[in-house]
């Protein structure tokens, strides 16, 4: 398949998943630092890249004072932050397109946000040619798995990359990857 049909999304790669941030997941500014190597050396197999962040405004219940860490969290990802932007390991990348996600409502999944233009993801993807897609970034248990299934319904041949992404805990990852692979999602490492 040609570089110019298949597009890497990358996931939610800011400060506010990674250590000492507000949402923080363990391993996450090691994900980005590998992320960054990688799209560095693998950039000419893709004929997109794209950028996801939680760029929250008003999400309404998604933020709680007394989360329950399934439907309800701590503030993250909070527009106009240092926390919202990119991470330093990629911010310098030139993605191709920029999707921002969760202003007024929870969203998970790329699929649920736009491009500055308000464009929706899938319709960039196709109006791109594109046809297969590699998903990475964070949290894999949560935005990495919801976008990468949203990507299976959309009809895109869907990988993710397990080695470029890392979940909320290991059980939240096995249940993640269970879910992606029933679904038709191909899980492997970037080296394969």
């Amino acid at each position: 398949m040609s570089h110019e049909s298949s597009a890497l999304i990358i996931v939610d790669l800011q400060p506010t998943f990674c250590e000492g941030g507000e949402l923080a997941v363990t391993g996450g500014n090691a994900v980005a630092e590998r992320v960054a190597a990688y799209l560095a050396a693998h950039r000419s197999n893709y004929g997109l890249v794209v950028t996801t962040q939680d760029w929250h405004i008003d999400p309404g219940a998604h933020f709680s004072d007394s989360p329950d860490f399934v439907d309800t969290w701590p503030p993250h990802g909070v527009a106009g932050t240092p926390g919202a932007e990119l991470h330093p390991a990629v911010a310098d990348l030139a993605a191709d397109v920029t999707i921002k996600k969760g202003q007024h409502a929870a969203a998970y999944s790329g699929f649920e946000g736009s491009d500055p233009a308000g464009r929706a993801l899938a319709d960039i993807l196709r109006q791109a040619g594109v046809t297969r897609v590699d998903v990475v970034g964070l949290a894999e248990s949560h935005c990495v798995a919801e976008t990468a299934l949203d990507a299976v319904r959309e009809g895109f041949a869907t990988r993710v990359l397990l080695d470029l992404t890392a979940p909320v805990s290991a059980e939240l990852g096995a249940a993640a990857r269970s879910r992606m692979a029933s679904a038709g999602v191909s899980l492997q490492r970037s080296d394969a």
